[in-house]
């Protein structure tokens, strides 16, 4: 089964509201913590980028800069 980006999305909506059950191509996985559901995201990002190295480039960048006076 391909990892979509709503797959992406679902485990993001997870994360954020502190819950560690998430159906994914109708097979449901229930994570022992928070961690290991963000560890199991992060392995999903990783399988996109290696299918596809430009998806890597498209991602928003946000760079912050801090100019001070110097003195």
């Amino acid at each position: 089964m391909p990892i979509t980006q709503d797959d992406i999305d679902r485990m993001n909506a997870a994360i954020a509201g502190a819950e560690r059950q998430v159906t994914i191509g109708g097979e449901t996985v229930i994570y022992r913590s928070t961690a290991d559901l963000i560890r199991a995201r992060d392995d999903l990002l990783g399988q996109i980028a290696r299918a596809d190295p430009d998806a890597r480039r498209r991602q928003k960048i946000t760079k912050l800069a801090y100019s001070g006076r110097g003195y």
